[in-house]
């Protein structure tokens, strides 16, 4: 219905941007000969009803008029001038003669003061100011005159001219506005676009850039992993394509923080780059330092997860307190530096038959989630206990801490993906990856309880 009445206003005819006012002036022709129409025809029905038929063939002839010129919009647009030339005589001639043959009481005479938001809009201002000059001589020529015998006097003439100046100027300034608000509108959306081009051409080369930079990270990553294949013997000897991926996986999860610091340090240097500011050499320094020192980071763990993979990707009893303390020493260097004390359990000599690795990654998980809460919350006494107890054929591991807890509204989001308290330095991945090994490798279960104390993560598994 909507989409119908705007074809019907604009004549079907389609309008760009630039043609906005031409657009409104169709709307406003359409919808002008349309409720003209109607009052005609709401006119006929009155005076058929009051026996008064003088004045309905008159009505019918306008009628016809509007229709014909409605078609002829359609059908000719390039016309229009010459249609709104029509209508607007139509207009004048019709105004003249209500004011001719009424009254000051029957009010028809108030249709004039539509004439002007019809004139000034349709027509340029020289044309208008012509029709409108017409318009009040012949009004001044009505009580003048000797021929017709009329019932406005010379003074309700001269008010109606006042009333009819009143809102020519205040249509006129209007419209003047409104003109200068749209050709604005227009300039400012032509700036728009080519801001908008500029900067899709601006981030399509910054993009080609990071893309580069990306492409020199892969080969230093790719370099490392030969490294790794080379001084791990064991890989040779196994399905290098489960190891592999299983590496790729820990890797990517461990290397995903050092990775996005290098891609911002990289990316603010580009930004500023992109806004035009100067670049010191002493950030530019600052920036490749850093980078350089993170790298040097990542070249670290390489090293470490060395000792971490096994070449068996099978299930094995193994003892728990020999999986919590690979797991403590691979967090010992950043305990030591946090001042964090880990208490572990004297009888944890429980055997089970687990995958090694990714028991450890998940209880490397959770501890390294404690240090980060405790490096959040500085005190004195900083601890992590590890306790573990069998209980109706299940082996239940508690790590509890003292780091304050962790906030209500992120208890029900803590092992969704992608999640992460930690800001920039959070992945969001590793509770998650941790829930889906226990629940789906471990067929156990992983809960977390939290005061303002502490968490205290519990891992539910079944003894095999």
């Amino acid at each position: 219905m909507k989409e119908l009445f705007s074809d019907f206003t604009t004549s079907g005819f389609e309008f760009t941007k630039n043609e906005e006012r031409k657009k409104a002036q169709y709307q406003t022709l359409n919808i002008g000969l349309l409720l003209t129409s109607f009052a005609l025809v709401y006119g006929i029905i009155g005076n058929l009803i009051r026996d008064i038929d003088g004045f309905i063939p008159i009505e019918t002839f306008v009628i016809s008029i509007n229709i014909i010129l409605l078609l002829a919009l359609r059908k000719y647009p390039k016309a229009f001038e010459f249609i709104v030339l029509i209508m607007v005589t139509q207009f004048t001639l019709l105004f003249i003669f209500l004011v001719y043959i009424s009254s000051p009481q029957s009010m028809k005479y108030a249709w004039i003061f539509n004439y002007p938001m019809i004139l000034l809009y349709l027509q340029n201002t020289k044309q208008s100011f012509y029709w409108m000059l017409f318009l009040i001589i012949m009004l001044i020529l009505i009580p003048l005159q000797n021929f017709v015998e009329v019932s406005f006097s010379l003074y309700q003439i001269t008010y109606i001219i006042a009333v009819l100046l009143i809102i020519s100027s205040i249509t006129y300034f209007y419209q003047l506005k409104m003109g200068e608000a749209n050709i604005k509108i227009v300039e400012q959306q032509d700036d728009l676009e080519n801001f908008n081009e500029k900067l899709e051409e601006e981030v399509n080369k910054k993009t080609a850039q990071l893309q580069e930079l990306n492409d020199l990270l892969e080969i230093k990553v790719n370099e490392k992993i030969e490294e790794l294949r080379a001084k791990d013997k064991i890989l040779e000897v196994q399905s290098k394509q489960a190891v592999m991926g299983e590496m790729i996986s820990m890797i990517a999860h461990q290397w995903r923080q050092p990775l996005s610091t290098i891609t911002l340090q990289i990316a603010n240097l580009q930004l500023k780059k992109l806004l035009g500011q100067d670049l010191s050499s002493t950030e530019t320094d600052d920036a490749l330092t850093e980078i350089s020192n993170t790298i040097i980071y990542l070249s670290d763990t390489v090293d470490d997860f060395q000792t971490y993979f096994h070449p068996e990707k099978e299930m094995i009893d193994v003892e728990v307190n020999e999986l919590l303390n690979r797991a403590i020493n691979f967090a010992n260097s950043r305990v030591k530096k946090s001042n964090i004390s880990i208490n572990i359990c004297e009888n944890c000599t429980y055997v089970i038959k687990t995958y090694p690795n990714e028991f450890v990654q998940v209880v490397l998980n959770i501890l390294n989630n404690a240090i980060d809460a405790h490096n959040e919350k500085i005190q004195k006494n900083s601890f992590i206990d590890i306790d573990v107890k069998m209980k109706n054929n299940y082996l239940v591991i508690k790590i509890s801490d003292n780091a304050g807890g962790i906030k209500e509204e992120n208890l029900s989001k803590l092992f969704e993906p992608y999640f992460s308290t930690k800001g920039k330095n959070g992945t969001g991945l590793g509770l998650y990856m941790s829930q889906m090994i226990v629940q789906k490798q471990f067929y156990g279960e992983l809960s977390v309880e939290t005061s303002d104390n502490g968490a205290v993560f519990s891992i539910k598994i079944p003894k095999i």
